[in-house]
């Protein structure tokens, strides 16, 4: 059968570069392919094409896929297009896969026991190791972040000296990371970045396990090539050395899995890995109408470290790029709400941090409006940002609580320390506020005194404002703000917090509205059935939409940094901030009829939009701030007048008279019961038409006038 044959019995439909690459078969070929420009169906075609017309055997044909559900797909488009039987023949893996092949063979030459693969044992091993090595215990986003680095560090196969330099948040995570791998030694267990290293290094110290492989498979083609890490290219190389019939296909402008160790620079090199090589374009985007296509080309351009190709639109006429002015960010918010309340056609938006769909989520569900929700990762709720500052509202609802006090007062710029905070802590009778007992204390400063109180008086207002207020409080009158700029601490999850926190008129009710929140996303909040989509961009990468909006495109978030002036082509610098534009690149070309781009103005603005919407490059916001009080460069504000409360005797006095069945008056929950009252004044009080009691702190809340006896 020849080639005119074979598309016309498989009613294959390809244009003159698709042809192109589906019979070029021999040798070295890298295929870069465009988003929507049908690599796999390229990718089946010449499978068929092999097979049928070629006379290849199925069995000798390798296809090397990024993930097992892009593995089930690529054999099941097969089968539809050619028949289950010779689908059954053909082999399709993951380099995990092959490297759990490698292994096995290993085993079964040398008598070996083969290695078994730790799952859960390694989370275990993570959070153990964790532990041992910093005297904490780790937190999902500990867990997580430290997970990635060793995938990381593996899959570059980084020195121990290469470990020591990483640029890690994970505290002494070269510890950790030898710790962990001694763990998995102990237990005669490897994770699935070990079986990679092993597979590889039995390839390259046993001359007769490589020349099985080699003999069996003579026909390589890899997928989603730009998303494949060092040890993967390095193994697949090795592999195909010998036929050198290797085919790539992939597209480093979509590289967007740095963090997960992705290595584009081989797709970039290609020819220098593989000397003759040949190098073939799909440049036509069957997904976006022209004006999406137009707009995320040129700004790909920008881009150095790639291959030349542009990209054109077979889908001429209609399609839109529209920029959205917002105010705010909790503007975008409420726009999207809107969006939300009459979605009759396929919408998605996306963002770059899972934590941006939290408030729009939010907004939903007090609306009782559906949505599908792609991620539910829970980090945020465990991160030291949104950790503290939730210390600094306990605190504020709860001045005698110890734990919390003890976590954060050296996070606060009054210059406490660890001595006095313990002293405090120990010495606490509930007669003065932690904050005032410290102030109170002979061998403290001037300074500390005085900022001591200028922080009691803000937790003290805190209570009177609504969560949102008393977090915007937080951040630029207590001094959390220098502190995160100070330790490089993530200020994006405190602006998600601060979003969340606007919707609740009461600080009271916050702590329990954030726990109903991350019990949502656990369950898996969402309906599978809505056309109002909420994604990552890298979850919805291989993915398309009707329509498209780009939320949270932010100076900070997207681009995350820009690089210096003297940044130099190519270093590390450059090639991260390129990885930041194609991640924008990816956002836009989900989209097939509308795409819609968030702006807030010329200092909060990504970058990467004003190259969109051709403006003059935004700069990196710049927090003003407020001045300070004290002395040696203070970082608190003067606070606040001091909210008009109720004596100290006559608060005793109300606390004096409340026992069980005793009658209430609060602010905002109306009348209710007591139903008990601890020793330190906490009162478990029912109130009308709910169904549990509240716990309610009695001296903050007869002293700030909420509550009243009847």
């Amino acid at each position: 059968m020849n080639f005119t044959e074979f598309v016309r019995n498989y009613h294959i439909q390809l244009n003159e570069q698709q042809m192109q690459a589906v019979q070029a078969t021999e040798g070295p070929v890298l295929l870069l392919a465009v988003p929507g420009s049908g690599k796999t169906t390229v990718l089946v075609s010449r499978l068929g094409y092999m097979i049928y017309c070629l006379g290849i055997t199925p069995e000798s044909i390798l296809t090397v896929t990024y993930t097992v559900a892009a593995t089930n797909d690529m054999r099941r488009r097969f089968a539809g297009m050619f028949g289950e039987a010779d689908a059954e023949r053909l082999e399709f893996r993951t380099i995990n896969g092959i490297s759990q092949k490698v292994l096995q063979y290993f085993a079964y030459r040398t008598g070996k026991t083969p290695f078994q693969v730790a799952d859960k044992e390694a989370s275990a091993a993570v959070k153990q190791s964790f532990l041992e090595v910093t005297g904490k215990y780790a937190t999902e986003n500990d867990i997580k972040e430290t997970q990635l680095d060793i995938t990381y560090a593996k899959n570059m196969r980084l020195t121990p000296e290469k470990i020591r330099d990483m640029d890690t948040d994970v505290e002494k995570f070269p510890e950790i990371f030898r710790t962990y791998n001694a763990k998995l030694r102990q237990m005669q267990m490897i994770d699935y970045d070990d079986q990679m290293i092993y597979a590889l290094r039995i390839l390259e110290q046993y001359p007769e396990v490589l020349a099985h492989f080699r003999e069996q498979y003579r026909y390589f083609c890899v997928d989603e090539a730009q998303d494949t890490s060092k040890i993967q290219h390095d193994m697949i190389d090795l592999l195909a050395a010998q036929s050198r019939n290797l085919f790539m296909v992939g597209d480093e402008d979509q590289s967007i899995y740095g963090f997960r160790a992705a290595y584009p620079q081989a797709l970039v090199s290609f020819e220098d890995r593989h000397p003759g090589a040949g190098i073939l374009l799909m440049e036509t985007n069957y997904r976006s109408r022209q004006e999406i296509v137009r707009a995320a080309d040129t700004l790909i351009q920008k881009n150095k470290n790639r291959h030349p190709k542009k990209m054109t639109a077979a889908r001429e006429g209609g399609g839109s790029v529209t920029e959205i002015k917002a105010v705010s960010r909790q503007g975008q918010y409420n726009y999207l709400l809107k969006v939300a309340q009459d979605c009759e056609q396929e919408t998605a938006v996306l963002y770059r941090n899972n934590e941006s769909a939290l408030p729009i989520i939010d907004l939903l569900e007090r609306k009782g409006l559906s949505c599908r929700v792609k991620n539910s990762d829970m980090t945020f709720f465990s991160h030291p940002v949104v950790n503290d500052i939730c210390d600094f509202i306990q605190l504020s609802l709860d001045p005698w609580d110890g734990e919390a006090f003890l976590r954060i007062y050296y996070k606060m710029g009054a210059g406490i320390s660890k001595k006095a905070a313990m002293e405090a802590v120990d010495a606490n009778t509930r007669r003065l506020t932690l904050l005032d007992t410290v102030a109170e204390m002979d061998e403290v400063s001037v300074y500390t005194r005085k900022q001591c109180k200028a922080l009691a008086t803000h937790l003290d207002n805190m209570r009177y404002e609504s969560a949102g207020k008393a977090i915007y409080r937080i951040l630029n009158y207590m001094g959390y703000q220098e502190f995160m700029d100070t330790h490089g601490l993530d200020s994006g999850k405190a602006e998600i917090l601060k979003a969340l926190g606007d919707q609740e008129n009461s600080l009271f009710d916050f702590p329990a509205r954030l726990q109903k929140l991350q019990e949502m996303m656990r369950e898996g909040y969402g309906d599978p059935k809505s056309n109002f989509i909420l994604s990552t961009i890298h979850s919805s990468k291989g993915l398309e939409y009707t329509r498209v909006y780009l939320a949270d495109m932010l100076a900070g978030v997207i681009p995350s940094q820009i690089p210096g002036r003297g940044c130099v082509p190519d270093s590390p610098e450059a090639n991260a901030y390129e990885e930041e534009r194609r991640l924008y690149y990816v956002g836009m070309t989900r989209a097939k009829e509308q795409l819609y781009v968030f702006t807030f103005g010329p200092n909060l603005t990504s970058a990467f939009s004003g190259e969109v919407f051709e403006k003059t490059k935004p700069l990196n916001a710049v927090r003003k701030t407020g001045t300070a009080v004290g002395i040696r460069g203070s970082l608190l504000k003067t606070p606040d007048k001091k909210v008009q409360k109720l004596p100290p005797r006559e608060v005793e006095a109300c606390i004096a008279t409340c026992e069980s069945g005793r009658e209430v008056q609060h602010q905002k929950y109306g009348t209710g019961r007591i139903a008990s009252v601890s020793a330190d004044g906490i009162a478990q009080i029912l109130f009308a038409g709910e169904n549990s009691t509240r716990k309610i702190s009695l001296p903050i809340a007869f002293s700030g006038k909420i509550l009243t006896l009847k």
